[in-house]
C-alpha cells in the first residue's frame, strides 16, 4: 500500500512541475536554428550582421560577429535582409552591394541594377532615372533642368566564370528636344569590362560617339578670283555648307575604392578624339576705297575647301561618394576638361536616391 501511495505522489509532483514550466514559458517566442545571416538596419542607420536566434514579436535576439548576443527592439528596426556571407563579406566586414555601386560619375560599370533597386540621380546640370527591367538589362532617361536635350540610356551586363570579371554594353540615344526645333541628335555606344567586386573595382570602356547639332545648311556665293575696280565681283557659283557633324572615338577608365564604412573614392576619366565631319569652304575677299577717286577696289582670292583639324580632350573626374544608408548617397567630383588650346573646371555634385 505504501508503495502505491508513494508512486501516486511522485507522478503528481512531476505532473505539477511540468504544468508550471509550460505555464511560465513565453507562448509567442520563436527560437530558430536557421544558419542564414541577416543584415539588420536600425532607424538611425546602425547596422548589425549575424544570426537571428529568436524573435518574440517585440524584440529579436541576434548573435552578432563583433558584439556577441544583443537584443534589438522591433520598433527600432528599419529592415532585415538575408545576406550571402561568402559573397557579401571581405575580411570580416560587410561589403555594400547597393544600386549606387553600378555607377561612377558619368560612366557605369558591368554590375547590373537588381530588380527592385531602381535609382534616380540629381546633379547640378539635370536629373536622370534608371530602371531594372531584367536582371541583366536596365533602361534610363537623362536630361537637363530645362528638359532638353533628352537622352535614352540602355545597359546590358553579364558575368563570367570568374566572379570578379564582368562585361557589358551600353548605349545613349539623344535629341536636342525643343532646342533648335528638335533638329539635332546624337549617340554614344560602348563596350566595357569590369574587374573586381562592387566594393572595389576598375572598368575599361571603349566607345564611339557622334553628334549632328542640327544647325542647318546655308549657301555662300563663289566669286571669280581677281581684282575688281568699281564693279562688284563676278559670282560664278555657290557652295552649300552642311550642318555641323561631329564624331569622336572615346576610351574611358574608371574605378571605385571603399575608403570607409560609408565613403568611397570614385575616379572617372575619358579621352576623346573629336573630328568635325564636314568640309568648310572659304574664299579670301577684301575691298579698298580710294577717297581721292571715290572708287572701290575689290580683291578676290581662290576658292578652297578644307576639313577642320581633330581636337583632343581629356575629361578627368575624381570624386568622393558618401552613403549614409542604402537609399541615399551624395557624391562630389572636382572634374575638369583639358584640351590643346584650353583647360577649364567642371565641378559636379550629385544626389542618389533609391526607389
Amino acid at each position: 500500500m505504501k508503495n502505491i501511495f508513494f508512486l501516486l505522489v511522485t507522478v503528481f509532483v512531476f505532473t505539477l512541475k511540468s504544468s508550471i514550466a509550460v505555464a511560465q514559458a513565453p507562448a509567442t517566442t520563436t527560437t530558430t536554428t536557421d544558419t542564414t545571416k541577416y543584415l539588420i538596419i536600425k532607424n538611425d542607420g546602425t547596422e548589425y550582421v549575424g544570426l537571428i536566434l529568436s524573435d518574440d514579436g517585440r524584440e529579436v535576439l541576434v548573435q552578432t560577429i563583433s558584439l556577441g548576443k544583443i537584443f534589438i527592439p522591433k520598433f527600432e528596426i528599419k529592415s532585415i535582409a538575408p545576406i550571402d556571407y561568402k559573397n557579401d563579406f571581405s575580411n570580416g566586414e560587410y561589403k555594400e552591394s547597393g544600386v549606387f555601386t553600378t555607377r561612377y560619375q558619368f560612366t557605369t560599370n558591368c554590375f547590373p541594377i537588381k530588380k527592385g533597386e531602381n535609382y534616380a540621380m540629381l546633379n547640378l546640370y539635370g536629373p536622370e532615372v534608371h530602371f531594372a527591367v531584367h536582371k541583366d538589362f536596365s533602361v534610363g532617361v537623362m536630361s537637363t533642368w530645362i528638359g532638353s536635350p533628352l537622352v535614352l540610356a540602355l545597359k546590358y551586363t553579364r558575368g563570367t566564370a570568374n566572379p570578379k570579371l564582368n562585361y557589358g554594353f551600353g548605349t545613349l540615344f539623344g535629341t536636342t528636344g525643343y532646342l533648335n526645333q528638335g533638329k539635332g541628335f546624337g549617340g554614344l555606344h560602348w563596350g566595357m569590362i569590369t574587374y573586381g567586386d562592387r566594393r572595389n573595382n576598375v572598368t575599361l570602356s571603349v566607345g564611339y560617339s557622334y553628334l549632328n547639332d542640327g544647325s542647318g545648311t546655308y549657301t555662300t556665293p563663289i566669286y571669280q578670283p581677281g581684282v575688281y575696280t568699281g564693279i562688284p565681283p563676278t559670282v560664278i557659283g555657290s557652295y552649300t555648307q552642311p550642318s555641323n557633324k561631329y564624331r569622336a572615338p572615346i576610351v574611358g577608365l574608371a574605378g571605385q575604392v571603399k575608403v570607409g564604412k560609408k565613403a568611397s573614392l570614385i575616379y572617372d576619366c575619358m579621352y576623346l578624339k573629336i573630328q568635325n565631319n564636314i568640309e568648310i569652304g572659304s574664299q579670301d575677299y577684301s575691298s579698298f576705297y580710294d577717297p581721292n577717286t571715290s572708287i572701290y577696289q575689290s580683291t578676290v582670292g581662290e576658292w578652297s575647301v578644307s576639313k577642320p583639324a581633330s581636337q583632343y580632350a581629356l575629361v578627368i573626374m575624381p570624386g568622393m561618394r558618401f552613403q549614409r544608408s542604402d537609399t541615399r548617397a551624395f557624391q562630389i567630383s572636382l572634374a575638369g576638361v583639358i584640351t590643346p588650346n584650353a583647360s577649364f573646371p567642371v565641378p559636379m555634385a550629385s544626389w542618389f536616391f533609391k526607389f
